[in-house]
């Protein structure tokens, strides 16, 4: 269905309901375009999007991370936060409080980090919490992903048609990594630096912002960004070297990223893009997917969430204190597409 049927979209200006955290959650939102371009013959005919999408620029970091949990997990009844989070000097996240009253805060030097310990489960439940408001009151538990019984681990089920912020697939995240953009048959590039040559190791200043900034083919890889005391480490997002041709950062290197495969339900589902610790750049390239369970969570796994490609989201995509009300007449009469 094209843009023009669309039903004018709602917008909820929020703020996070803790009494503890009254700042806005900002992510920046990057367009894929180009649709319809043709897969990538060389790594298995990955690649192929027929629509346009928006998806995050970096990955989520700790400082969104712990808004939501704020937001949401004053009894954490789901798990969605990782005792890792605060006791593993790489994680970046602390937990203060009884059940029923916990807190949570950011660790010095950590809110610009990507949050890692993550689960997909604890991935959907946000994609579910933005679609439906980003309030005290929003759901982690319907929306984009319909999640039975409190599910943590096993199954995952599979995306819903009308969901407007979600898990990439694979061929989004992709797409969005290692296309050179421009036209419906621009080629890739084998590293999301915009390079087929293997990106230099970045190291890290003191409180862990790489040492490339935001240009050149680095990557943070090879346990190279040594900071916190750590032989490696995650480092600021958009500190690490170039973007891929859509702007996007890290998507080589900082931490693996979750995605949905085809968007079907499974056990295992897809992670891309190597990480701080990955040894050498062949975790970084196209070549290289993996699965994990649903239910895994380490210190070298993040993710970003994609949105669909909705008119009213600003351009060039920063989305600050705003989210689609995917609701009542707002997306009447549309669906999403699923992507191949």
């Amino acid at each position: 269905m094209k843009r023009s049927h669309l039903v004018a979209a709602l917008f909820a200006v929020f703020t996070l309901n803790s009494s503890l955290q009254a700042a806005l959650i900002t992510i920046d939102w990057v367009t894929v375009g180009d649709p319809g371009n043709a897969a990538d013959p060389a790594q298995g005919g990955y690649g192929a999007v027929a629509d346009s999408f928006r998806i995050m620029k970096f990955e989520f970091q700790n400082s969104q991370y712990a808004a939501f949990l704020n937001t949401v997990a004053a009894t954490d009844p789901y798990s969605l936060y990782n005792a890792n989070m605060g006791s593993n000097a790489r994680g970046g996240i602390t937990r203060s409080g009884l059940s029923g009253s916990y807190t949570y805060t950011v660790r010095t030097n950590m809110g610009d980090k990507p949050v890692n310990y993550v689960s997909w489960f604890d991935a959907a439940r946000v994609a579910n919490w933005l679609m439906n408001g980003a309030t005290s009151s929003s759901s982690t538990e319907t929306g984009a992903y319909t999640i039975p019984f409190g599910q943590i681990s096993g199954s995952a089920p599979a995306v819903n048609s009308d969901a407007t912020f979600y898990i990439p697939t694979e061929n989004e995240w992709y797409k969005a990594a290692y296309y050179k953009g421009g036209s419906t048959n621009a080629g890739y590039w084998n590293y999301a630096t915009q390079s087929n040559t293997a990106p230099t190791a970045v190291t890290a200043s003191t409180n862990g912002i790489g040492s490339a900034g935001s240009t050149g083919n680095f990557a943070n890889y090879n346990q190279a960004a040594d900071w916190n005391r750590q032989n490696g480490n995650v480092t600021t997002v958009g500190s690490n070297g170039g973007s891929s041709a859509y702007g996007l950062f890290d998507m080589s290197g900082n931490l693996g990223e979750w995605n949905d495969l085809t968007g079907a339900a499974g056990t295992l589902l897809g992670t891309r893009g190597g990480h701080w610790s990955s040894d050498g750049p062949l975790g970084l390239s196209s070549a290289q997917r993996a699965q994990r369970a649903t239910g895994d969570a380490s210190d070298a796994l993040g993710f970003r969430l994609a949105s669909v490609d909705v008119a009213p989201i600003p351009e060039p995509g920063t989305w600050a204190a705003m989210a689609i009300f995917a609701g009542g007449a707002a997306y009447a009469g549309w669906r999403r597409r699923r992507r191949a």
